[in-house]
């Protein structure tokens, strides 16, 4: 616990089996009450792995839910522990679980409702082996963003995430994609309802097992981050209603 505040990690996996156990290996548990993996139908010994690690929450999807379906059953499931504080931390060890205590620290202090670990801010992108490809792509699409949206974030596209009760109970995460856009729609709900977001500067790792997603579908998500922009300005100015940004 920090200041009270119950706070629960949640971990949305697949296929995480080799990088799970480095991961856990460094969340800070004298602020760490909970820890809860999602798993999305892994093809390997992922939830094997986290029982031996001695992971006491675990949810295991029958069927592939998709990454945005996955964070749906963390927070939900997180919520009914009891957590004040939510934060969401890739098991492939892309980022580093050293710094939740700084990104709790800010929601338990009524600083901020949301923190997000940033691998622009600083030089953590490139250094830590990001694609000069992906660097430029998630430049342009957070330029369009903050343009589109009215806010100055780094980036949108960071999976490194702490959220209050308050807020997940607020939006309605739930109407949201089940692919990887559910991050950034999450994101525009948020900055809808007028919550401020902190950014803190985050190393990150690209390496074999770190997740990735194809030229495809990195398209694809590009897309629906343009088309998520448009929605959150048309329903700014009344142009048009969307069903993500009602309140629960």
């Amino acid at each position: 616990m920090l200041k009270d505040r119950k706070i629960v990690v949640v971990f949305p996996a697949y296929n995480a089996e080799k990088t799970l156990g480095v991961t856990y290996s460094e969340i800070p548990f004298e602020i760490v009450d909970e820890v809860l993996l999602v798993d999305d139908a892994s093809t390997d010994n992922t939830v094997l792995v986290a029982k031996e690690l001695g992971i006491r929450n675990i949810i295991s999807h029958e069927k592939n839910k998709g990454y945005g379906g996955n964070q749906k059953s963390c927070y939900k499931a997180a919520l009914k522990l009891g957590a004040d504080i939510v934060i969401m931390v890739h098991p492939d060890y892309q980022y580093t679980p050293k710094l939740i205590p700084s990104m709790a620290y800010l929601i338990a202090n009524d600083v901020y409702e949301v923190v997000l670990g940033s691998r622009i801010l600083g030089k953590g992108a490139l250094k830590g082996g990001m694609p000069v490809y992906k660097y430029i792509s998630n430049r342009f699409l957070t330029l369009f963003q903050n343009f589109m949206i009215g806010a100055k974030l780094s980036e949108y596209h960071t999976g490194y995430r702490a959220f209050s009760k308050k807020v997940l109970e607020s939006i309605n995460f739930e109407a949201n994609s089940d692919d990887f856009v559910f991050d950034n729609q999450m994101l525009s709900q948020i900055l809808y309802q007028g919550y401020e977001i902190a950014e803190i500067t985050c190393p990150t790792k690209y390496f074999k097992e770190a997740s990735s997603i194809n030229l495809r579908r990195s398209l694809a998500y590009g897309i629906g981050v343009m088309q998520t922009s448009f929605h959150h300005a048309f329903q700014k100015t009344g142009i048009m209603k969307y069903d993500i940004y009602n309140k629960k």
